[in-house]
């Protein structure tokens, strides 16, 4: 039956080709099953033309997971949507939304259970990829890609395609977003205004020291100079292997092309007694090594702390907080491997219709009507047009349809709010562009053959790091005794691994 659905599906790519409608970039328009003509529905694939090609191909129903909090219209718009790839490909999809904090909970057991979904969102951080790719899990996609996802090959920035490859195979199809990487420090503009700092001077954790001096020694003691909770780490210059809350890294200006124990490093001593020094004048809150979350931009009682950014961010921060917040950049933008892995669907390996969740795939990616449609909701309920890309913000959009837009597909497809900057999309793709691309870009540890001592090691940073890394505990004193227990658990032998399989990929792709 499969075979029979294959042969079926190259008649109908070969029927669009001759009929001149497998052009990428067309900008067609199909009027929607309930008359409607959606506005900017581009039409671009062997998929997509419509009533031609969506009509020959045997009706499926895609069972599809997304990462965030339930939302009360989805079945609203998904009714909106299933009438439109009924249209285009003869499909309806079936989205759950599972929420944040249990996400990375349920779909390695809904995986293990050998139920056979077709689309889940996955990630670097959520459901991860890697492993999942690796064991399995997912379905290899690069001959689909080819077939039936041409436009996102299009979209795409390719090296979202090459930074997300396992062994030289592609498992998912990332989300086409800012693909950089920068920390800046943020500043509470009141402050800046008041006191007139120059803030360009300001680059390193050095660079703060006389600025919160001023802030302490000026303002009332519930004003925080540095609001940073127990997760801060001062900025390395470090390619991580396993992220940030792992001790193992490549030097971004590394020509050798080695793996170091990045505890061992001189930036962080530097940078461990500059935080202890902060930590000792006050300029940090006391409670810091214990402290989840720290609500300063909610109070407005800070004067700096840090985050990672991209085009216009300052806006949105500003927006949220109902005051003005400035920036400057720790460090200028940098591609990472995670980078290309923040955002992606997968095609599970016990779908049953992998060519029609490419072929949805390909929309999601190419198409701006499908696009928005599952990003904002229905027009005229959930938000309305100010002109043909500009929309605002109904209620019923805040009461029941809030997506995570960077976790749906092409997000320079999505419409901008009417308080956003004309060139919001221009500016993340120059973002994009001027960035530098870390040394070990495209290279995937499989943590597998040593996933005892990373679980060890993992363990060991949770209990020693906050303390640590916000300066609340003497670097001198306690920073030899994690390295000592670190290594007791492993992490040589986590360095040697990673080294072996960065030089055995490195031979292979030169």
């Amino acid at each position: 039956m499969k075979s029979k659905k294959m042969v079926l599906l190259m008649v109908v790519f070969l029927f669009a080709l001759a009929s001149g409608l497998a052009g990428c970039g067309s900008n067609n328009t199909k009027e929607s099953s309930d008359g409607n003509t959606p506005s900017g529905t581009q039409s671009a694939s062997p998929t997509e033309s419509g009533d031609q090609a969506g009509d020959k191909l045997d009706p499926v129903k895609l069972k599809v997971y997304l990462i965030g909090g339930p939302q009360r219209d989805l079945p609203m718009v998904q009714e909106e949507m299933n009438k439109y790839l009924t249209d285009k490909i003869n499909a309806t999809v079936d989205i759950t939304m599972i929420d944040w904090g249990d996400y990375s909970k349920r779909l390695p057991v809904i995986t293990a259970s050998g139920e056979n979904y077709d689309i889940a969102f996955t990630s670097s951080w959520a459901f991860d990829y890697l492993p999942n790719a690796t064991r399995g899990a997912f379905l290899p996609i690069n001959d689909l890609l080819e077939k039936y996802g041409q436009d996102i090959i299009k979209e795409l920035d390719p090296r979202f395609l090459t930074g997300s490859q396992v062994n030289g195979k592609n498992y998912a199809v990332p989300v086409n977003k800012e693909l950089a990487s920068q920390w800046v420090w943020r500043f509470n503009k009141q402050y800046v205004d008041k006191y007139k700092m120059d803030i360009t001077k300001i680059r390193n954790l050095e660079d703060l020291e006389p600025y919160l001096k001023q802030i302490k020694e000026g303002e009332p003691a519930d004003i925080t100079p540095l609001a940073v909770p127990k997760g801060f780490k001062p900025y390395m210059p470090f390619d991580f292997l396993l992220g940030d809350e792992f001790p193992v890294g490549m030097n971004m200006n590394s020509t050798d092309g080695k793996y170091v124990n990045i505890l061992e490093s001189d930036e962080l001593k530097s940078s461990l007694k500059t935080i202890r020094k902060y930590y000792q004048a006050g300029y940090l809150r006391k409670d810091v090594a214990t402290l989840e979350g720290i609500d300063n931009i909610k109070t407005g009682k800070w004067f700096a702390d840090r985050e990672q950014t991209q085009p216009y961010a300052e806006l949105g921060w500003s927006r949220s907080a109902g005051y003005d917040i400035v920036t400057s950049p720790m460090q200028d933008p940098v591609i990472f491997t995670g980078s290309a892995t923040g955002s992606m669907h997968a095609i599970s390996a016990n779908s049953k219709n992998p060519e029609r969740a490419m072929m949805f795939l390909n929309l999601l990616n190419s198409d701006k009507y499908l696009r928005n449609l599952i990003n904002y909701g229905i027009e005229g309920t959930h938000y309305k047009k100010i002109s043909e890309d500009v929309i605002e913000d109904l209620p019923a959009m805040k009461d029941g349809y809030q997506m995570p837009g960077f976790a749906l597909g092409n997000l320079f497809l999505t419409y901008s709010h009417k308080e956003d900057p004309a060139d919001k999309w221009e500016a993340f793709k120059e973002f994009n562009n001027s960035a530098k691309v870390a040394p070990s870009f495209g290279f995937n540890f499989n943590p597998d053959p040593v996933k005892t001592e990373v679980a060890s090691i993992s363990a060991i940073v949770k209990e020693f790091y906050p303390p640590i890394m916000t300066g609340a505990v003497d670097p001198d004193e306690h920073l030899p005794k994690a390295i000592a227990k670190m290594k007791d658990a492993g992490l040589d032998k986590v360095i040697a691994e990673a080294q072996k399989q960065y030089d055995e990929w490195k031979a292979a792709h030169k």
